[in-house]
């Protein structure tokens, strides 16, 4: 089970913090953050490998966006920073479970576990 917090109502230029807490025993899976706004479809935004070594960003969020892992934890937290209007959607994150630990994959087909999203807004 995955779940998202940290979502918000935010300024423009502001930052949030969200995080994805995966149940279970600490596992070291790959994990996706996506987004999607009203009207849009699903938009893989980051990634970030099982063992950490590789983190990947869209076009629209590199720069600003940046994901890191809590492996004792096991929570993959996504730090929102310099917030735009055209980022406010729900973002989720998904979870692939596999042996792998290098690989990271922002297609949402290749992920096989979500959770239910935490809202993000982003106002002038």
């Amino acid at each position: 089970q995955l779940v998202e917090s940290g979502g918000g109502l935010v300024q423009a230029g502001g930052s949030l913090r969200l995080s994805c807490a995966v149940s279970g025993p600490p596992s070291r899976y790959p994990i996706g953050w996506f987004r999607q706004a009203p009207g849009k479809e699903r938009e893989g935004i980051s990634c970030i490998s099982g063992n950490g070594d590789i983190a990947d960003y869209s076009d629209s969020v590199v720069g600003r966006f940046t994901i890191s892992r809590d492996d004792a934890a096991n929570t993959v937290d996504l730090h929102l920073d310099t917030l735009k209007p055209e980022d406010t959607g729900i973002y989720y994150c998904a979870v692939r479970v596999t042996n792998r630990q290098d690989l990271c994959d922002r297609r949402a087909l290749w992920f096989g576990f979500w959770g239910q999203g935490t809202q993000v807004t982003v106002s002038t």
